[in-house]
């Protein structure tokens, strides 16, 4: 009987682990779902563009792509001023209810922009209010599942792995959103938008079914899940409910203690690390965002191989910046992980995607595969920093030392971070539409002064990493 024990001691020990980890996957996939179906409808505006500019006013004319800049920028700075109440919300509400009350409101905003093409309507007002309304709505998106992932995999050893396989869902949607609306362009520009609407509706009310926000929601005991998540073997992951009554003799179980307080906006910013890494995100962001909202336009009005290619063929194209933001993400990840550097890793992807740039404007027109190779390296580099700092980075300062691990702290670092780069990423676009009437040069060349701006804010905590690694060494 007594050798009987430590089997049956392992067995039960393997079963929990067993649990923990398909609970972890449906979470990932489940958040992965939801904000990937948040850039799949912020998609439609660029797609439709070039189709806007030509012949639905207020965007044709000679003011045309200064209007589609406004358009964006409503959404944007709507966005990042909602995310910083929005990350302070997350830290204290349902997360499964907030999440999924702002994807079914995020599928009504992008509906009714869809509407204004079958019911002919030409007003900027309208255009600019719907614009705000999906901004503000879809700004509880991003506290939202970063906080949940957070609770499930804030103190896994392979966070930047984990996160940079999981912010993949930026690239995947933004290719998702592309292909829809571009596949759908044809028959009238009001159904790019009325598509990626039901999708991401009919997924928020997945989330408030299935989603899980907390280990403790699930009857898993929340220390517990911390050892295991750091891989130290031969810990037992503690049970509540029933799996407490089935194996009481096997594992100890303690009580949960109540979450601690969520932590205030100000004290927040002051916390270490947080000011710089959101203000490289300002401009980090601007870079990406300019892709988001501006590529297919761009490619639609410059030739490749001295062709130029129709609103469609520019809509998928595109789709290759976001393909490199897929491997760029998840190679950032895995190399901040292996040196256990986020900044220098961050540094390293800004510092390159300069030369990509020049690279892409100078000889993307060349050909196709010129132009598909130099788009993919571009995407590559601009989108690798972008995902790090979003997730991985936010997670880390979120969970860290200073705030003895507060967990509810999270959301709001998080919204702190990208609400800052938000600001970058509305001014972006915004400027685009205006400088793009000058040549698209003076463009690449603001885009080239963010990311070199980026860097400046990194160089004290790349120097702080290095210094720190060196000093382990000896």
């Amino acid at each position: 009987m007594e050798a009987a024990a430590p089997a049956s001691h392992a067995a039960a020990a393997a079963a929990a682990r067993g649990r923990l980890r398909s609970r972890q996957y449906v979470v990932l996939g489940l958040t992965f779902a939801a904000y990937a179906s948040f850039h799949a409808s912020r998609k439609p505006p660029s797609i439709v563009k070039a189709v806007l500019s030509a012949d639905w006013a207020p965007f044709s004319g000679p003011r045309g792509p200064h209007r589609l800049g406004e358009l964006d920028v409503a959404f944007l700075s709507a966005y990042a001023a909602a995310m910083f109440a929005a990350g302070h919300l997350a830290d204290r509400a349902d997360l499964r209810r907030l999440l999924g009350a702002a994807m079914v409101a995020s599928g009504a905003t992008s509906a009714a922009l869809g509407a204004a093409y079958f019911l002919g309507v030409h007003s900027l007002a309208f255009f600019l209010a719907a614009q705000v309304a999906s901004g503000v709505v879809q700004s509880a998106g991003w506290p939202c599942v970063v906080a949940v992932v957070g609770n499930w995999f804030g103190h896994a050893s392979s966070r930047g792995t984990i996160m940079g396989v999981w912010n993949s869902h930026t690239s995947v949607g933004n290719i998702a959103g592309s292909v829809l609306a571009a596949a759908v362009l044809e028959f009238g520009w009001g159904w790019s938008f009325l598509v990626p609407a039901f999708i991401i509706a009919a997924l928020g009310v997945v989330m408030l079914v299935f989603l899980i926000a907390h280990p403790m929601d699930a009857g898993l005991d929340l220390q517990a899940m911390e050892v295991e998540m750091n891989g130290e073997s031969g810990e037992e992951v503690e049970l509540l409910g029933e799996d407490k009554k089935e194996d009481e003799d096997v594992l100890e179980v303690e009580a949960v203690a109540e979450l601690p307080r969520a932590i205030g906006f100000l004290e927040a910013w002051k916390l270490p690390r947080v000011a710089p890494f959101a203000f490289c995100l300002f401009f980090s962001k601007l870079v990406a965002y300019t892709f988001l909202y501006w590529l297919p336009f761009y490619i639609r009005h410059n030739a490749v191989a001295g062709q130029f290619l129709s609103h469609k063929a520019s809509g998928i194209l595109s789709v290759v910046f976001d393909i490199g933001g897929v491997l760029g993400g998840i190679s950032a990840g895995l190399l901040s992980d292996k040196i256990g550097a986020r900044a220098v890793t961050s540094a390293l992807f800004l510092f390159l995607s300069i030369p990509a740039l020049i690279l892409y404007r100078t000889y993307g027109s060349i050909s196709m595969h010129h132009n598909i190779g130099l788009m993919f390296l571009a995407g590559y580099f601009v989108n690798g920093p972008y995902s790090l700092i979003t997730t991985a980075v936010a997670t880390d300062l979120g969970t860290q030392d200073a705030i003895k691990g507060n967990s509810r702290a999270l959301a709001t670092v998080s919204a702190i971070i990208d609400g800052t780069g938000s600001v970058g990423a509305a001014l972006g676009p915004l400027l685009t539409g205006y400088i793009s009437t000058r040549g698209w040069n003076s463009v690449f060349f603001m885009l080239i002064v963010s990311i070199s701006l980026a860097l400046v804010f990194l160089v004290r905590l790349a120097k702080d990493e290095i210094v720190s690694k060196i000093s382990a060494r000896h």
